[in-house]
């Protein structure tokens, strides 16, 4: 966040920033303005150690040319992961290239297929979630926390949130101790639960640690269907070979705990998985006609083994609708604008985050006294 700070300043205090876009397609940019005062490329240069000279070029290199500014989805998983992702737009606002070919701004392009993809937009098969009975949620990162204190509370969205208590897990597909942020303290809070049970294809740290492990296939054990709603095929991935030892595949092993509860048809609806197949097929073929993209019969999907979806390849411009008309094309923002500052979030009165993108000092980075003891960075 420091650094797109900084290079907002030197857009800022060089008038290079596209006051139009911002009136027209923005809030907030005046109660945000302020704040880069002292955002200066030097200050930025002592927490980056990215040149000053280096920041200001950049920054005149972007508002003289088409500029996307592209950014890593992992950052939002550090402290105040929040901040480079709202000042990473608000710098795309300065620019004014919002809704234009090459322009504007992105997460993550490269490792997901979405992102630039110019195939047809696909519906394709999905299996319905229904609704849950639970409308209780919490945040995923604060999973340890809820596990360590059953009854606490934690401030959400300017509401207070109580942390059930969780006297059993049933984890099917992820494993938490690859992705949460102190391992150690969710090993200790992982010994509060009564049972913990996976579906697991492989012995990760999370099912070592279970109380029951159901073995469950893999892609080449069962029968599935391969889609992205930006990939230009549907493919067939039939079974390859029969599953080894005990393992079963999700769908067999819900069906069997739900006939012990008494509530197979309900879950199954009388189906077996070749059934729930076709089944979720009919239904993505019927959506994508609606959309314009025929698709053939199932069974022609399947004898075949793969289908390239028919249609033209478009250029899809991210926002340009929006561009053109933020009035009849209004964002899901209480302003329908993108807020640069957002006077519901500055409501909260939250002291971590404010009511526009900023740096806040992290708990652990170089630049912290934690450092001269413990000079090793992981990434």
């Amino acid at each position: 966040a420091a650094m797109i700070l900084a290079l907002c300043h030197v857009l800022h205090t060089e008038n290079l920033y596209d006051r139009e876009f911002l009136d027209r397609c923005a809030v907030g940019f005046d109660e945000f303005a302020p704040s880069l005062a002292d955002k200066t490329p030097e200050w930025a240069e002592n927490i980056t150690g990215i040149s000053a000279h280096r920041i200001r070029a950049l920054a005149r290199e972007m508002a003289a040319t088409r500029t996307t500014v592209n950014i890593n989805w992992s950052l939002q998983r550090s402290h105040h992961g929040e901040q480079p992702f709202w000042a990473l737009v608000t710098l795309a606002c300065m620019l004014g290239q919002i809704g234009l070919p090459g322009g504007g701004f992105g997460a993550s392009y490269g490792p997901t297929n979405g992102m630039g993809s110019t195939a047809p937009l696909l519906a394709g098969p999905t299996l319905s979630q229904g609704t849950n009975a639970v409308s209780d949620f919490i945040p995923v990162a604060r999973f340890t926390d809820m596990l360590l204190n059953p009854g606490g509370k934690v401030p959400y969205n300017g509401r207070d949130i109580t942390y059930p208590d969780i006297r059993l897990i049933y984890w099917a597909g992820g494993n938490p101790f690859h992705h949460h942020q102190d391992l150690n303290r969710l090993r200790v809070a992982w010994q509060k639960p009564e049972t913990i049970i996976f579906n697991e294809q492989f012995w990760t740290p999370a099912a070592k640690m279970a109380d029951i492990v159901l073995p469950a296939t893999t892609g080449l054990e069962r029968n599935d269907i391969g889609y992205a709603r930006r990939e230009p095929f549907l493919i067939a991935m039939k079974k390859a070979r029969e599953p080894i030892g005990e393992a079963r595949d999700d769908y067999w092993i819900f069906s069997e705990i739900t006939r012990r509860l008494d509530a197979d048809d309900v879950y199954t609806e009388g189906r077996d998985e070749m059934q729930w197949l076709a089944h979720m097929y009919e239904e993505g073929r019927q959506k994508s006609a609606r959309m314009g993209v025929p698709l053939p019969s199932f069974e022609e999907f399947w004898e075949a083994g793969i289908v390239k979806v028919p249609g033209e390849n478009t250029d899809p411009v991210m926002l340009a609708k929006f561009r053109d008309d933020p009035a009849a094309n209004p964002l899901k923002t209480p302003s329908g604008k993108i807020e640069i500052f957002s006077k519901k979030i500055a409501s909260f009165g939250y002291d971590d985050c404010p009511g526009h993108a900023t740096w806040m000092e992290p708990i652990e980075w170089l630049g912290s006294s934690k450092a001269e003891r413990y000079p090793l960075h992981m990434l």
